[in-house]
């Protein structure tokens, strides 16, 4: 593949970056759980060790540039564990013509029923402006649209989606991709790609008074909403959170060294991620010489 002419180069570094690799905990001889459950365990808590991150945008993945990052942050090597939210007071999208849009709830209706309601209505239509292919997509990802504003955060997302669903086949968050790492109902980082959207969830963030009292560090990274600037933004996306991680392992190791346990950092309390915050907008200058056609916007925000 060949380099990105709008990127520049990266500076030459004197020493790879060192990552942090835990000792692998050993097996019991004797066990009654499967090799698949165990595989599941480890792959948790090793979730839990990475940044979450929550991706926004007015309508919850309508947005090309918002479905890319979520894919590309939830289904990279890392795997972060991802939410992605909308921030509009409805989903709208395109219908038969602009006074007429197909207008939907967020939080409980489901990809899937708006994906065969427009099938229904006019298929031709709906595939030719892209609606199906993206709501396709879309509910290969989560099962419907989630509105920040509601989000009830620091409850734990697990179990049924909404409590009045039928039983048979009851949604439940687990199936979201990027959903395991998330079940705290906190998140560590926040990215939206639009300003309106970045203005939004700060916004929200200051009128719940940070009962919390939890850090949270909220990105805007300035993307065309098309689908080949998208591509770039979700690679530019993906290697600012590789930088954050491997500056939160790096502060994750540090904090246990002085404190012989890594609960605190984990857990944000007191001043045990002073240092992580401390090189975020380091981080961010040297990306945003990187990648200058991407301008970006950051605070330290509180849950």
């Amino acid at each position: 593949m060949s380099a990105d002419p709008r990127r520049r180069p990266a500076p030459a570094q004197s020493a790879p970056r060192r990552h942090l690799h835990l000792p692998h905990q050993q097996r019991p001889s004797q066990t009654h759980l499967s090799k698949a459950w165990m595989a599941q365990v480890i792959k948790l808590q090793h979730n839990r060790r990475k940044p979450r991150i929550a991706s926004s945008c007015a309508s919850a993945l309508y947005a090309p540039v918002t479905t890319t990052a979520h894919l590309r942050l939830a289904g990279s090597a890392q795997q972060y564990p991802t939410i992605s939210f909308g921030t509009g007071s409805l989903v709208r999208l395109p219908g038969p013509s602009i006074t007429q849009p197909n207008i939907y709830n967020f939080n409980n209706t489901s990809y899937d029923s708006m994906y065969r309601e427009l099938e229904g209505k006019d298929a031709r239509l709906y595939r030719a402006n892209g609606i199906l292919p993206m709501l396709d997509r879309n509910r290969n990802i989560k099962w419907g649209p989630e509105r920040w504003q509601d989000w009830r955060i620091g409850y734990p997302r697990v179990g049924k989606r909404y409590a009045n669903a039928p039983i048979p086949g009851d949604p439940v968050y687990t199936n979201d991709m990027g959903a395991q790492g998330t079940e705290s109902g906190t998140v560590d980082i926040v990215i939206t790609c639009e300003d309106r959207c970045w203005e939004a969830v700060v916004d929200d963030l200051l009128s719940r008074g940070s009962p919390l009292n939890r850090p949270v560090h909220v990105f805007n990274v300035d993307i065309k909403d098309n689908h080949e600037e998208a591509l770039v933004g979700g690679r530019a996306i993906l290697e600012l959170a590789d930088e954050l991680n491997a500056a939160a392992q790096d502060e994750r190791k540090i904090h246990a060294e002085k404190t012989g346990s890594t609960e605190g950092f984990d857990t944000a309390t007191g001043g045990s991620r002073d240092g992580f915050d401390a090189r975020v907008p380091i981080i961010l200058g040297d990306w945003q010489e990187r990648w200058p056609h991407l301008p970006a916007l950051w605070t330290l925000a509180w849950f």
